[in-house]
Parts: structure tokens; C-alpha cells; sequence
């Protein structure tokens, strides 16, 4: 054990005290601490649990869950490649390559001399600007050759990050179609000084009357999920904002916090008149991190103007408040029970479910947690009222949807649009041409083909919590549902066995397809792991994993027959096969140097 003349408390100290030694705020710590010292140290640890009176295992644990933290060094630059399927298809592998050459490393490994480290990582929210990548986790978009060597030199030359030329941190929002939210021209305060005009109550009813359903996908009814928080009983309440949008080819919250953070915390602080909170979290993405200062600094200028704090505008018994929580790299956080583990400074475990997060959320509490897109939407109904929001879009589903439109056309970025629209319509809209496929809703939800374009973005048709993936015919769509099972693969939290081994069965088993290994056996296997993930999986990760490969195989037949080499079952494990490189170095392919049996197979 250290004592407190230890040398990490010199930068471990100011981070303690910051936040206020409260163990439920480990993760910050934790990523604070890696941001001052490049990883997070064995003798950190051990000073952690002496300070915060949390077990070892406990600090280990939670830092060893989050892929952006690292208990070992990873060099002074640590260069993580978006891996999401857009980047692929924008040549990101051939940037890595040359990368890794430039800087004489391997990719997955540190350098020698402990300078640099290049590996993947999944999507990082950048999909309309790619090829992307992180810099010690900092994002830098459009990637091409000419920019890798200009990033080789500066890390050659050891530069600091905070010397680079801006223009590698600019990013965009690329907008290009505005409704009632992205046109909104909205002034901070004013949705807030309409809704103290009524009582909780009455702006309850409203919400309800707008029909506004949660944006992240599930579509719940934001009126009810407040209704029942309002009811439920405890010491406190709190609102959270769920800004984990880790969903490959979802980006329009990065937008959105960007540029309208002003409507997503008038939208929480509203949610918190109406169900009495006085604490609220926006939990944000590790991925965008460069975004924290600018969010602190909206918060800190909110609080002067008396829209946040105590006595808001002017009355005396309200009183919240928001604080920021940076994630480090986890998908499943993006689940709500997992976002609130996160929050309480755990690994992002999904909670068995009930009891809910309504009536026992963050510290066990009653806890309304919905996404940036929806708390914007509540600002519009709160400035507007219930009536005019419900007069949007369709009968089921009220207002408007950002689409996230990235892949193959013209002009990637943000598209809004009332309910309702077809997906023809988006894809022109974006310019795409010779369209096969639109993936809606990230991997998790459903692959479009061509002849089903006509089909709608409503909650009873195309539910999305945003993303739109364009494919043209120059796709191979195998490769496509391939890419996603890696992600799940990579993105499982291991808590459960069905999910964590058989998202590693499925991937292995696209893996032996690509190799030409594949026999129908292995597509009855496939229909066998899925009936075993939706049944037994502790969450929706698993629930989902098998969804892009049977959306393809159905749909898309013919990018997997190709690859149905043999009629009978055959290993994935082909051993003369592993014996070519041998073979390479020794100059050697005559008969005597292959395995009998498969020689004769050919």
C-alpha cells in the first residue's frame, strides 16, 4: 500500500478532491488520471483504493471494462483507426498499412521505443467524414495519405497534440436539410421561462398530449416514462441524458451537442421542473471527447444567466443542476441500465430489468433517462406546446427524425424530416445512385433492399435511433453483415455466456465463410445461435448480434453462396492452408509438400 508521499498523488490529489473522493465517480478519476500520465498505473491503483476505500479488484475491474483506458502503456500517441464498415469502405485498412510503415510498427502493438501505438477501434461517430481516427483519444476526420504522412512527422518529431495545426481538429455538421428542430433558431431560456408560466403538471400533460416517443430507437412515450418517475417515491430524483450514441453510423447527437446544446439542457432541465430533480448527468460519449470543454463552458454560461443552479429564473424552490460524465469506449453503455452502472463508476453491466430506471435508476433512485435528440424535442414542445408538436409527422409517430446518411452518396451528414418519409425519398435527397441496400438503424436493426424503398421511417415501419447506411451495388454484402459481427464480437461486455461465446462463434463462423470454408451446415448453425442468443442473452446486444447476417442471408443470397465452396461440413481450420507461409520461405510446392488429403481434394 502507498503512502500518501507517494509520487501519484501529486496529479492524483487534484482529481480526488475535484471529485470530492466519491468512489460512485471512478471513472472519471480513472480517465482523468490516464489523461495526465498516458495509462493508468499499477501504483495508481493501489493509491485509488486507499483513498476511495474500494477494493482493488474493484478499480482494476472498472478500469480493465473500458477499451479507451489502458493499464499498460500505449505510447506517447495512441492512434486508434475507426473500424465501422463506412471507414472501411473509405480505405481505411490501406491508411493503417501505411501508417504502421511510416512509423515502423505493427499494428495492435507498441512501438519499441514506446513512442506510438496503431490499432482499431469501432465507430467513433464520424461516419460522414471518414476515414477517422483518435489521437490519444482526440478525433481527426478525413484521413488520406497526405494527412498520415503530416501526422507521421508530428509524432516522429514528438510534437504535443495541443501544438498541431487546428485545421486536423476541425469538424463539421454537415447539415443538409433543416426542420422544426436543426431550423429552429432557438434562444437559450425561452422554452424554460414558457413552461414556468404552468405547473409541472400542466407541462406533464403536454408532453403527453405531443406524443414525442424516446428518439433512441425503442420508442417509448417520453410522457409516460416521466409520469411514472414523477410517481415514484424516493429520496431524490434525476434526469439523464443518454449522449452514448455508439450505434455505427449513427452521428446526429454529435450535431446536435454541438451546435444545439442550449435545447438539449433547457430540454433536461424541464424534465427535471416536471418530476422534481434536482441533479441532472449528461453522459457523453468517450469518443467525443473534444466536445467537454465546449459543453462545460454552455453549462457555465447557462448558470449565469439563472437557467441553471438554485432559484431558477427567479423562482426560489427550483433549483438544478448538470454535471458531465465522459465514457471511455463501451458500447453497451448506450443501454440505459448499463449508462446508469457507468454512471455510479462500475462497469457498464446491463441490469436485469425490472425493477426500471424510473423507479430505481442512479443510486438506486427514480431516474428518467432519454437520449440528446428527445430532450431537444422537448424543448420545442415546451416553447410551442403539445398540440403543435402532435400535428407532425404521422399518427403513431409524432414530429420529425434525424437521419445520420453516410456509405455510398453524394452528400453524407444530417437529414430531418417529419415521420413518415420513404426511404427512396432520403436516398435522393443525399444523391446516392445504384442503391442495394440501406442498413436503418446501425447494426442492430434492419437491412433494407432495393425493392423495399418505398418503406417508411415511422416507429410502425423503419423505427431508427438514427443511423442510415447507404450501399451500392459495388458492395459485397456479406462483407457488410461480416463487419457487424466483429463489432458485436468486440462490443460484448462478457457478462453473459451466450453473448460473449456466441458472438464469438457467429463471428468465427462468417470468418471460415470469407476463408472458403462454408457449407449450409454453417447456415444452420447460424439459425441455431440466434434461437440460443434471443432466448437466453442478457440484454439486447445478443438479442440482435444474428440480425445483419439473417437480414443478408435473406435477402442477399447470393454474396453467401458464392462462398458455399463445399457440400459437406469441413473444419474452419484448414492445416495445409497453414502450412503455405512454410512452404513460401522454404521455396517448396511440389506434392511432397502438402498434406495428402488435400492435395488430392484439389
Amino acid at each position: 500500500m502507498l503512502s500518501q508521499n507517494n509520487s501519484h498523488s501529486k496529479y492524483l490529489d487534484p482529481i480526488l478532491i475535484r471529485h470530492q473522493h466519491n468512489p460512485h465517480n471512478l471513472l472519471q478519476i480513472l480517465r482523468e488520471a490516464q489523461e495526465h500520465y498516458g495509462y493508468i498505473h499499477s501504483e495508481a491503483i493501489d493509491y485509488l483504493e486507499l483513498q476511495l476505500q474500494l477494493p482493488r479488484s474493484m478499480v482494476e475491474g472498472v478500469a480493465s471494462f473500458y477499451s479507451l483506458l489502458y493499464l499498460q502503456p500505449h505510447g506517447e500517441y495512441r492512434i486508434l483507426f475507426s473500424d465501422n464498415i463506412t471507414d472501411r469502405m473509405l480505405g481505411n485498412m490501406d491508411l493503417i498499412e501505411n501508417m504502421c510503415e511510416q512509423l515502423w510498427v505493427e499494428a495492435g502493438k507498441v512501438s519499441e521505443d514506446g513512442l506510438v501505438s496503431i490499432n482499431t477501434t469501432s465507430c467513433t461517430g464520424m461516419c460522414d467524414q471518414g476515414p477517422a481516427v483518435l489521437i490519444n483519444n482526440i478525433a481527426i476526420n478525413r484521413m488520406t495519405k497526405d494527412r498520415v504522412s503530416a501526422l507521421c512527422e508530428l509524432v516522429r518529431e514528438r510534437v504535443p497534440l495541443s501544438e498541431w495545426p487546428l485545421e486536423f481538429f476541425a469538424i463539421e455538421d454537415n447539415i443538409h436539410k433543416k426542420d422544426i428542430l436543426l431550423n429552429s433558431n432557438f434562444k437559450s431560456g425561452s422554452a424554460l421561462a414558457e413552461v414556468l408560466l404552468h405547473s409541472a403538471e400542466e407541462t406533464l400533460q403536454e408532453v403527453k398530449t405531443s406524443k414525442l416517443r424516446g428518439r433512441g430507437g425503442a420508442g417509448f412515450s417520453t410522457g409516460s416514462k416521466w409520469e411514472f418517475c414523477r410517481a415514484a417515491s424516493g429520496e431524490q430524483h434525476y434526469v439523464v441524458c443518454n449522449a452514448d450514441e455508439g450505434e455505427p453510423g449513427t452521428f446526429k447527437d454529435r450535431v446536435l451537442l454541438s451546435s444545439y446544446a442550449d435545447m438539449v439542457f433547457e430540454g433536461m432541465t424541464i424534465c427535471a421542473h416536471v418530476i422534481g430533480a434536482k441533479k441532472g448527468f449528461l453522459y457523453l460519449r468517450g469518443e467525443y471527447r473534444y466536445l467537454l470543454d465546449h459543453l462545460n463552458a454552455i453549462l457555465q454560461q447557462r448558470r449565469q444567466q439563472s437557467l441553471l443552479g438554485n432559484g431558477i429564473l427567479g423562482h426560489a424552490t427550483f433549483n438544478f443542476d448538470i454535471e458531465i460524465h465522459l465514457g471511455a469506449g463501451a458500447y453497451i453503455c448506450g443501454e440505459e441500465s448499463a449508462l446508469i452502472e457507468s454512471l455510479e463508476g462500475k462497469r457498464g453491466t446491463p441490469r436485469n430489468r425490472p425493477p426500471f430506471p424510473v423507479t430505481s435508476g442512479y443510486l438506486n433512485q427514480p431516474t428518467v433517462v432519454n437520449n440528446v435528440e428527445t430532450f431537444c424535442a422537448v424543448s420545442l414542445i415546451g416553447l410551442h406546446g403539445g398540440a403543435w408538436y402532435e400535428n407532425i409527422g404521422t399518427e403513431t409517430s409524432s414530429g420529425t427524425k434525424i437521419l445520420s446518411v453516410s456509405g455510398d452518396c453524394m452528400r453524407p451528414g444530417l437529414y430531418e424530416y417529419p415521420f413518415g418519409v420513404t426511404v427512396a425519398q432520403v436516398l435522393a435527397d443525399c444523391g446516392a445512385q445504384n442503391t442495394q441496400a440501406v442498413q436503418i438503424s446501425g447494426p442492430s436493426g434492419i437491412c433494407v433492399a432495393s425493392n423495399e424503398f418505398d418503406r417508411r421511417i415511422t416507429f410502425d415501419d423503419l423505427p431508427t435511433a438514427g443511423a442510415f447506411m447507404v450501399f451500392d451495388e459495388s458492395r459485397d454484402m456479406f462483407e457488410v453483415a461480416r463487419n457487424f459481427v466483429h463489432f458485436f464480437k468486440h462490443e460484448s461486455c462478457g457478462f453473459c455466456t451466450p453473448c460473449r461465446v456466441g458472438t464469438s462463434l457467429l463471428s468465427n463462423m462468417m470468418d471460415k465463410l470469407a476463408h472458403g470454408h462454408g457449407s449450409p451446415y454453417d447456415f444452420a448453425e447460424i439459425e441455431k445461435l440466434n434461437e440460443l442468443l434471443l432466448s437466453t442473452s442478457h440484454c439486447g446486444l445478443g438479442h440482435s448480434a444474428c440480425n445483419p447476417v439473417l437480414d443478408t442471408i435473406a435477402k442477399f443470397r447470393p454474396a453467401y453462396d458464392k462462398r458455399l465452396i463445399h457440400k459437406e461440413y469441413i473444419p474452419a481450420f484448414d492445416l495445409d492452408y497453414a502450412l503455405s507461409q512454410a512452404r513460401q520461405m522454404t521455396g517448396r510446392d511440389d506434392t511432397g509438400a502438402h498434406l495428402e488429403r488435400n492435395h488430392d481434394a484439389k
